[in-house]
């Protein structure tokens, strides 16, 4: 009864209540140590030291001793305080990770990212992710007229299942309609490759209003260029002198319309070409016309408004001049100029002389051939190849990564028979790993560089009709 009455005068949270009524029964052999162990979520042991102490000390024998007593691992004293002024002062807008940082260089504050997350939680300097608010996309009106936005895309896919390699398809979408506009099977998303899409979309609709796409390098650069200025890419320079706009969406649901129609057309398009046996990129684009016009049947909504916003391609606007890789180049005193580790050399005139010094422009078309203009005139020149040197760090994109790899497959497989004729091998005598096909876009037989490497992936990516398939033996 003692021990119940002073119990009275020891202050004690719920939990140890709740361990005293059990501990107690225990005592008075109401409770197995095991079913009281169980009880508590402890072990027999810990249950054991329990018992011994309220024997002991009574009831404030399972209280904390802990209570009332500095934590072993509590900042010093002010440390938490001047931490949050600097960071409210200087580091508002900083997450817990970089202010940890910050306070660790800066002013030689040593806390852990944890405490520090702690002590801006506390201070409503920092929102927990699980607190925060989630984000609401909501949808967005369709476009009210036809021709006014035309989302674009290019879905990489196995389009042909396993009866011919990979390839992509750029999509054009119609905004207010969901109508498919243009559909063109290329083998990898390329600036050339929306150059020949293009084209035919204006040859066959009209010039639209603006052209909605995400921020692919092809449409968006936030690298300087000194040939059309911040963030304007050839793609951007062709679609300024055609007049229509070009506007980059943040995120993909943004332009959902294409992202929705491209899951649509890798079921139906692809059952498509199987039933078909169509196996190539040329025979996929004859038979595109025909499935959009079914396709725009079955999904195609009404716009709004009947008028069509699309604008016919004006006389003067020459798309065979246009749609070209266009730079600008530096004419040397020695009247020559240097793209792409070729030198072209001028002839030696008195109007040519007035170019030294002077960037002229540089066309480069899709079939390879090269143009140098000056205030619009055409310039006769020679092509002077130097020796170029290999480049072993020569940079591929990712899109064409598969595109370099076939190409590198037939480099190699040649290197190997060269090696093999210089210094035969008693085993394996003429036998090649690889089909040795000639390159696409290669007519020179000296050793093969990385240059080759990249002149072949160029012709690969913007001569397809052209382009042989490179496969290993």
């Amino acid at each position: 009864m003692a021990m119940a009455t002073s119990a009275a005068t020891i202050t004690m949270t719920m939990r140890e209540a709740d361990r005293l009524k059990t501990i107690q029964a225990v005592v008075d052999r109401m409770l197995r140590v095991g079913q009281a162990a169980q009880r508590l979520g402890m072990s027999r042991r810990q249950v054991e030291r329990l018992v011994s102490r309220y024997l002991d000390d009574g009831p404030s024998g399972l209280v904390s001793r802990k209570r009332g007593r500095p934590s072993n691992n509590q900042l010093a004293p002010g440390i938490a305080e001047r931490a949050i002024t600097l960071i409210r002062e200087r580091y508002a807008d900083f997450g817990p990770t970089l202010a940890t940082e910050k306070l660790q260089e800066c002013h030689g504050i040593a806390l852990s990212k944890e405490t520090v997350r702690a002590l801006m939680v506390a201070t409503g300097l920092w929102t927990p992710r699980r607190q925060r608010a989630p984000k609401i996309h909501q949808p967005r009106n369709r476009r009210s007229c036809r021709g006014e936005l035309i989302q674009i895309d290019g879905s990489d896919h196995a389009w042909f299942e396993d009866r011919a390699p990979a390839c992509t398809l750029l999509v054009f979408i119609d905004d207010a309609t969901s109508q498919l506009m243009q559909l063109h099977f290329v083998p990898t998303e390329s600036s050339f490759a929306y150059f020949e899409a293009t084209r035919s979309y204006l040859e066959q609709h009209g010039k639209p209003v603006a052209f909605y796409s995400d921020k692919a390098s092809i449409f968006r650069s936030v690298r300087d260029s000194t040939d059309f200025g911040r963030g304007t890419t050839q793609y951007g320079r062709v679609l300024f002198e055609l007049n229509i706009d070009i506007m980059c969406a943040n995120t993909s649901q943004a332009k959902g319309r294409v992202e929705r129609a491209n899951l649509t057309l890798q079921d139906r398009l692809v059952k498509e070409l199987r039933l078909r046996g169509i196996n190539t990129r040329e025979a996929a684009n004859a038979f595109a016309p025909h499935f959009i016009i079914d396709f725009n049947a079955r999904f195609a909504k009404p716009a709004k408004r009947d008028f069509d916003a699309h604008r016919p391609v004006r006389d003067d606007e020459d798309l065979e001049l246009l749609f070209t890789w266009r730079l600008q180049r530096k004419v040397s005193l020695s009247l020559t100029l240097q793209h792409d580790r070729v030198i072209y050399l001028l002839k030696d005139s008195p109007d040519n002389r007035q170019l030294i010094h002077r960037y002229i422009d540089v066309f480069e078309y899709p079939d390879g051939r090269i143009e140098l203009r000056a205030d619009g005139v055409n310039l006769v020149y020679e092509r002077y190849d130097r020796l170029p040197q290999v480049d072993t760090a020569a940079i591929v994109e990712n899109k064409r990564l598969s595109q370099a790899l076939q190409v590198a497959l037939v480099i190699q497989a040649q290197r190997d028979d060269r090696r093999k004729s210089s210094t035969p091998s008693r085993t394996n005598q003429g036998q090649a790993p690889y089909s040795t096909k000639a390159l696409p876009g290669t007519k020179r037989s000296r050793q093969f560089t990385s240059q080759d490497l990249d002149e072949a992936v160029r012709a690969v990516c913007r001569a397809p009709k052209k382009t042989t398939v490179l496969a290993c033996g």
